[in-house]
């Protein structure tokens, strides 16, 4: 499947945000999968607002920041069990306002915040995405910063 996911940062790219994926039982990046739409940025976009409730995302670049091939194990998903897959995914470097309001979105998530880059990395329970994809975007952030 092709996938597109945002690394939503704040205007000073120190936060970002989180959402606590229901069926991965973890805090999570934000996106997801592409359905046919040809244009990743603009997945990216909507996923976020949706998975967050936020009403202003803006892409940092209109470039790829970076690109993951993801293993999905099988899981249940409304009532119906999906197997094992791959998510070969995009991620955009987003921003959005911290004093916008967020939201959670009850079929996706139980819960949507603003983290440090660190504790971002903490709050997630799943070590390969923290090691292998999470500390690459916030090292990425980084280097933007200077």
């Amino acid at each position: 499947h092709m996938t597109a996911s945002a690394w939503v940062t704040n205007r000073a790219r120190s936060k970002i945000v989180m959402a606590y994926h229901n069926i991965y039982d973890s805090w999570a990046w934000l996106g997801g999968h592409a359905d046919g739409e040809k244009n990743l940025l603009l997945v990216a976009e909507k996923e976020a607002m949706e998975e967050s409730g936020l009403r202003f995302v803006r892409p940092v670049m209109e470039d790829i920041f970076s690109i993951e091939i993801l293993t999905v194990s099988g899981h249940m998903k409304n009532g119906s069990y999906v197997p094992s897959h791959l998510h070969l995914n995009v991620t955009y470097l987003v921003e959005a306002d911290e004093e916008e309001r967020l939201r959670v979105k009850e079929d996706e998530n139980s819960g949507v915040a603003w983290f440090t880059p660190e504790a971002a990395l903490a709050a997630s329970t799943e070590p390969w995405f923290v090691e292998r994809v999470y500390r690459k975007l916030n090292e990425k952030v980084q280097k933007l910063l200077g």
